[in-house]
């Protein structure tokens, strides 16, 4: 039996970090799918299955504010993890209203991440369950 890959969705407008991203999600055994603004993400379509969302807050003109309501309106059970360089507790609760698994300010340790990719992926199953 072949086990399916868990495919991580990553969207930041950081070049860099979201190449180190890539690296490290490969190097855990994760298969990335990277986009480097919130309009990218929405231009794929169909998406590939996704496990879970790695999304920046502060993004260009579409934040990940935005496209985490967006997909939500869309009827999307997709788990998003919310990443920020701009950590204050407005933005917190606001990624937490709006239904985040994880919050993590940058620059987050790779364990940090894991776990919350670990998290976000049991939540996600979980829901397609019901």
């Amino acid at each position: 039996m072949t086990v399916k890959p868990i495919r991580v969705a990553v969207v930041d407008d950081d070049s860099s970090f979201l190449r180190a991203l890539e690296r490290l999600l490969r190097a855990a055994d994760y298969e990335p799918l990277c986009y480097a603004s919130a309009e990218a993400f929405l231009q794929e379509s169909p998406h590939p299955p996704m496990d879970c969302l790695i999304l920046d807050i502060r993004l260009g003109v579409v934040t990940g504010f935005d496209l985490a309501h967006q997909l939500a309106a869309e009827g999307s059970s997709l788990p998003v993890i919310f990443i920020t360089a701009h950590d204050e507790p407005a933005i917190q609760e606001q990624a937490r209203q709006a239904g985040g698994v994880a919050y993590l300010h940058k620059p987050f340790s790779a364990d940090a991440l894991m776990e919350a990719i670990r998290r976000a992926v049991a939540i996600g199953r979980t829901s397609e369950d019901i």
